[in-house]
């Protein structure tokens, strides 16, 4: 399921959700100038390889969650961050979310890493926000369970589809667990254990960087319009 529309309205510019949008899209585009060989090393100095993190080259883990592996990639997580980052940015503030990105990111790298060095996969780098933003979407889910979530599911490209929140967000979890179970990791593509742990991260975050003073949630009748 592709969504295109949640029906959250934000009450302020969700300045930071922006700047990683436009952050991310800079670095892709300058991907997109390097030769092959080029992009090799780009990835590899800039990516995460599993025994990183556990060097504490902190720094990689953060610079790994500017880099993509394609144009897919890049469009399939900036479209999950605007649709899903503006109302936690929204919620936690600015300097909150900006913690619970990286936390977030760091609890991907964490459980992905984990699994690759007990697979032996030390030599496949992990790059992109999907972990990050898999937080973003746990953060969401416990926040605005009932918002309702405008989608496409392909191949019904002109049909809109519209689910809760919770539905939309816990079938995207359950697909990541199925798909981590089933494909290995060693096949390289979707870190699909990074996906789990940032969820997970996020879900138990979002507890401790919420405000205490619960943003009023608004939300509107059913209406297949959205």
């Amino acid at each position: 399921m592709i969504p295109i529309k949640d029906d959250i309205p934000t009450r302020t510019f969700p300045l930071v959700t922006v700047a990683f949008i436009f952050i991310n899209t800079i670095v892709f585009l300058y991907e997109m100038t390097l030769s092959p060989q080029e992009l090799e090393i780009f990835v590899r100095r800039y990516g995460l390889l599993p025994m990183d993190i556990f060097q504490l080259r902190f720094d990689k883990v953060i610079t790994s969650m500017f880099v993509h592996g394609g144009l897919a990639h890049l469009i399939g997580n900036m479209l999950f961050l605007w649709i899903f980052g503006n109302n936690v940015e929204d919620a936690l503030g600015k300097i909150r979310y900006i913690i619970f990105y990286v936390i977030s990111g760091f609890g991907a790298a964490l459980l992905q890493s984990i699994v690759s060095i007990a697979e032996g996969n030390l030599h496949i780098p992990m790059v992109g926000a999907s972990g990050a933003i898999s937080g973003i979407l746990a953060a969401y889910m416990k926040l605005y369970p009932h918002a309702r979530v405008a989608a496409i599911i392909p191949p019904f490209f002109f049909m809109v589809f519209v689910f809760p929140a919770w539905f939309f967000i816990g079938y995207w979890f359950v697909l990541q667990v199925l798909y981590a179970m089933i494909i290995p990791s060693s096949l390289g593509g979707v870190a699909w254990y990074a996906h789990i742990g940032g969820f997970i991260t996020g879900w138990i975050l979002i507890n401790y960087l919420l405000p205490k003073k619960k943003p009023k949630l608004v939300f509107y009748s059913y209406d297949t319009r959205i």
